[in-house]
């Protein structure tokens, strides 16, 4: 009787050495995926900024441009 508990003691064991290792790794899958959707709207909140900027510049060049045609 006590060979039996030994077994499924060690069984046990192992099975929840696996499980923690499965449920860890399903943690970092998932730490992952946060990451690169942080990183991509970092990217993309960037490229939006960048645009704006662009557009921002556009639009003062076409004042300077329209206020020296009025001055002459």
């Amino acid at each position: 009787m006590l060979g039996f508990f030994k077994t499924f003691g060690r069984l046990g064991a192992i099975v929840t050495l696996i499980m923690l290792i499965v449920t860890l790794l399903k943690q970092l899958v998932a730490l992952v995926g946060a990451l690169l959707f942080v990183i991509k709207m970092a990217t993309f909140v960037a490229f939006a900024g960048l645009v704006l900027v662009m557009v921002l510049a556009f639009l003062r060049g076409r004042e300077r441009r329209r206020r020296e045609m009025e001055e002459l």
